[in-house]
């Protein structure tokens, strides 16, 4: 049914799947090799569907729900997203001009999503990629000092909302209701409190490096380069600190667990080894990627012209 295309080593990402007849149905196409489809996400942690027909973002909704898993909302969110239907998103809403670093979806929690979709829409006239990277040939290439640090102590993820600096409250938990922030940060080991202002503030300790509860392979996993404040711009960073005064005041940031500060010399060489490993390749309309989000981190290149690419996710995972 498939012919193979792009990749010649079955291991290499993304393993690309491509319709062997025009216009054919994505979800018919793969209703007889769904456990195959498993099989090889497992092993190379991303798949490219390419040339088939999808009907819009429901058909998309559709297939990604084919998997036999509810699509997951988008909680605790980070970033800006708007919801396009029950269990699809927008992608993160930065500007056009902004890159988005390599990251697993939601690593800066305890509980995230196994599964990753995203739907192209419409490919930018120019840039837009989503690059992805192999998690586990990350943690293999961290240095050992650096890796075992992680491994150890763990990241602190600090959040400070409604200061107008970055996402509402409200928006991140879906509520207007404290009680309820504070109920769901209860179940989800977070710690939060409530500043003047109607401002919050949460702290949750996560993991550094992860193990794969499929394969066993161990991976990196966390948003410690995207949330510490060396991630800003020099400028940016500055201002911002005059403003607040104390780091641990800014929008977000980033500690080990044991709330010691990360160097910013650490964070560097963390940025420099996820670059080494980011594979890029140009969206086509149509195109629909799906990625085991343990195995495969994915990232945002800076685009011009419209672009629309959505995104589901799904099978919930939990660390204890």
């Amino acid at each position: 049914m498939f012919a193979r295309q792009l990749k010649i080593d079955e291991n290499e990402l993304p393993f690309v799947l491509r319709a062997s007849r025009k216009q054919e149905p994505l979800i018919e196409a793969i209703a007889d090799v769904r456990d195959m489809i498993e099989r090889q996400l497992t092993s190379s942690g991303g798949i490219l569907f390419r040339d088939f027909q999808l009907d819009g973002a429901e058909g998309f909704r559709r297939f990604a729900a084919s998997f036999g898993h509810p699509l997951l909302s988008y909680e605790f969110g980070s970033t800006p997203r708007s919801q396009v239907s029950s269990g699809v998103y927008t992608s993160t809403e930065y500007p056009p001009h902004q890159h988005i670093p390599l990251h697993n979806e939601q690593a800066y929690t305890r509980d995230w999503p196994m599964k990753i979709w995203f739907y192209c829409e419409r490919a930018a006239e120019q840039g837009g990629e989503t690059p992805i990277a192999d998690s586990r040939l990350i943690y293999r290439d961290m240095p050992a000092a650096i890796r075992n640090r992680f491994a150890e102590r763990g990241v602190m993820y600090v959040r400070n909302y409604g200061s107008g600096l970055d996402v509402d409250w409200r928006q991140v938990f879906g509520t207007e209701s404290k009680a309820e922030v504070e109920a769901y940060c209860a179940a989800h080991d977070i710690v939060c409190e409530w500043k003047d202002g109607d401002e919050l503030r949460t702290r949750q300790v996560c993991q550094g490096t992860a193990v794969h509860p499929v394969t066993g392979d161990m991976v990196w996993f966390n948003q410690a380069h995207l949330f510490h404040v060396s991630s800003l711009a020099p400028e940016l960073r500055d201002s911002l600190l005059e403003v607040v005064g104390d780091p641990i005041e800014l929008p977000r940031n980033a500690f080990y667990g044991d709330g010691s500060p990360i160097e910013d010399e650490t964070l560097t060489t963390v940025r420099g080894v996820l670059d080494r490993h980011k594979i890029i390749f140009p969206w086509k309309t149509g195109d629909v990627v799906m990625l085991d989000n343990m195995l495969t981190a994915h990232a945002r290149e800076p685009f011009k012209g419209p672009r629309r690419v959505i995104v589901a996710m799904a099978q919930a995972h939990r660390v204890n």
